[in-house]
């Protein structure tokens, strides 16, 4: 990564930090996109160059998380069948960071729950990653897997996730620890990807 791309992450980084601030402070639809950009000390227009909407200050992770399940299939092991790679990319992402487990994870399930314009926002950004791994899942297994099946796995894993969230992450003033999210959201995904483990999905 060049001095650019170095200086772009701070700032993106700096703009969802503040973001994630105003929003607990004084609520997102309360919170305008002028607010968060003062506060990162940038320019208005400058913010949209960063993220198109407000709402995508939630998810800001999302291209993260498609990396890891790509890098999971680049990666996996001759034993490795389209299960084990979806519980992989699982693990990176709690490794690579707080996604799935820290205070904006929170706040995207609090908002989820009661902004409708963040709900949407979130459900289109879930559909088109369970679409994008789903198409690579099934272009890696071809023997394995067809189009429909590889949807319905990778979104009862999806799925999996998120409902866990919902439960882990509800009260903000009680959060668990990281390890612990982790752990139970691994669980649930084992639960809900059981039908297809330890055997060919034909």
């Amino acid at each position: 990564m060049n001095l650019r791309d170095r200086k772009r992450a701070r700032t993106r980084q700096v703009l969802v930090e503040a973001a994630a601030d105003l929003f607990e402070r004084n609520g997102f639809e309360q919170t305008t996109v002028a607010d968060i950009a003062a506060a990162a000390e940038i320019g208005t227009r400058t913010f949209f160059s960063y993220f198109p909407t407000k709402e995508d200050l939630l998810f800001p992770e999302t291209d993260a998380r498609l990396r890891a399940a790509t890098d999971a299939i680049a990666q996996r092991s001759p034993a490795d069948g389209p299960v084990e790679v979806l519980l992989a990319s699982l693990r990176i992402v709690g490794e690579d960071g707080d996604d799935l487990s820290g205070r904006l994870a929170a706040l995207r399930m609090h908002f989820v729950r009661t902004v409708p314009s963040v709900r949407g926002r979130g459900l289109q950004i879930q559909m088109d990653v369970t679409q994008q791994i789903a198409r690579r899942l099934a272009e890696a297994f071809p023997d394995d897997l067809d189009e429909v099946t590889a949807a319905a796995m990778v979104g009862a894993f999806v799925g999996a996730v998120t409902a866990a969230l919902y439960v882990l992450l509800d009260d903000l003033d009680a959060l668990p620890e990281p390890d612990a999210v982790q752990e139970a959201v691994e669980q649930a995904t084992n639960v809900a990807l059981r039908a297809w483990q330890g055997h060919s999905t034909e």
